[in-house]
This record gives C-alpha cells, structure tokens and sequence, in this order.
C-alpha cells in the first residue's frame, strides 16, 4: 500500500472510530489508543507515583504502548486499520 493511500485510509479509520456510538471492552480499546499513539508518534509514558484509580489507568495505557513499541508507524497504521475494519463496520 503506498504511504498515501496508507495515509488516507489511516484517517478513514480514526473519523470511524471516532465517531462511533459503539462501546467496547477495555481490552480493545486500549488496543485502539495503542495503535493510534504508535501510528501518529505521540508514545509520551505516563508518570506514575501512586496508582490511584486514574493513575492505574495511566499504567494500563502504558503497558498497552510497550506492547506494540516494535512497530513501525506504518505497521501501527495498519493494524489500527484493521482493527477499526474488524470492529467498526461501515
């Protein structure tokens, strides 16, 4: 897939995802905020002094980011494509 169309179809996805009233487990949206952080560069790690209930939500996010720091952003936007695909029909 050549990079704009990559690009193009990426941006499809987030407006889909975006603007879905469908609800999903915790488990697939942190795949969904993983992905999308890979794919656009923004990996900022949560800091993390004491896990209160927004704290321990910061540590499930960041646990999602080292999971797929080995991708690529092109193969973060891929996957978030297809996992918008799997999840969001259109």
């Amino acid at each position: 897939m050549e990079n704009q169309d990559l690009d193009r179809n990426f941006e499809e996805a987030f407006e889909r995802a975006s603007k879905t009233s469908l609800r999903f487990p915790p488990d697939i949206m942190l795949h969904f905020y993983a992905y999308y952080k890979r794919a656009t560069g923004d990996n900022t790690p949560h800091q993390l002094e004491n896990l209160d209930e927004t704290q321990l939500v910061g540590a499930f996010k960041m646990n999602a980011l080292f999971q797929v720091k080995h991708l690529s952003k092109k193969q973060a936007k891929q996957k978030y494509i297809a996992l918008v695909d799997k999840h969001i029909p259109r």
